[in-house]
């Protein structure tokens, strides 16, 4: 990749394109994202930047943290995520990251958390299908009823869709176009929607895939 930032999604809003055309964006305030340490193919075998974003108070951060961001001359940053960029070297600690990094009509992928909805149901989960409300179904109208055969194979096999754990898995969408920089207040709107909540932290690149 050749360039990278940190962000935080604000939430969705439209732009109107010259014609009239309506788009849906996501803003993205992205950076500013000082560089906190540098790695090498001297030193790490390989070359890299960790970038951080959003001030923290130094009273949050333990020794390590601490003395990892007074060695860089950085004040303490909440995020930190490395990212192997092709022009890294060219990169010094200490430099800083900002939203014009990118510009209007770029191509970027967006990495980042999809909303946690923690243990749930196989209806809200799966979609399934509720069993019917009377002839002496309950009282287990949402539970997914038969696991399947009986006495052969006497188990239920992997990868059956039950109740579990939901959302919070990291995703990446390809391919989406930069629709308008504001460099001034470190924005990025983004056509389409992102991975999410409002206030989640994302990571922007650019795609893998080109324009």
């Amino acid at each position: 990749m050749k360039k990278a930032i940190i962000g935080k999604k604000l939430g969705m809003t439209q732009l109107f394109e010259e014609n009239g055309n309506v788009v849906p964006v996501t803003v993205i305030l992205a950076g500013p994202c000082p560089v906190v340490q540098k790695k090498t193919v001297e030193t790490d075998g390989y070359d890299a930047v960790q970038l951080g974003f959003e001030d923290i108070e130094e009273r949050k951060l333990n020794k390590p943290e601490l003395g990892h961001f007074k060695k860089a001359v950085v004040s303490g940053k909440r995020h930190l995520k490395e990212f192997r960029l092709e022009g890294a070297a060219d990169l010094e600690v200490g430099q800083v990251v900002t939203a014009d990094t990118f510009a209007a009509g770029d191509a970027v992928d967006v990495t980042g958390f999809t909303k946690g909805h923690g243990y749930s149901g196989v209806i809200k989960r799966w979609g399934c299908h509720r069993l019917r409300m009377s002839h002496g179904t309950g009282p287990v109208h949402r539970q997914p009823g038969s696991m399947g055969a009986n006495s052969s194979p006497s188990r239920i096999f992997k990868n059956k869709k039950m109740a579990g754990q939901y959302g919070h898995e990291k995703v990446t969408i390809l391919n989406l176009n930069v629709v308008k920089v504001d460099a001034e207040n470190n924005l990025i709107a983004v056509r389409g929607a992102v991975p999410g909540p409002k206030g989640g932290i994302v990571s922007l690149r650019d795609s893998v895939k080109g324009a």
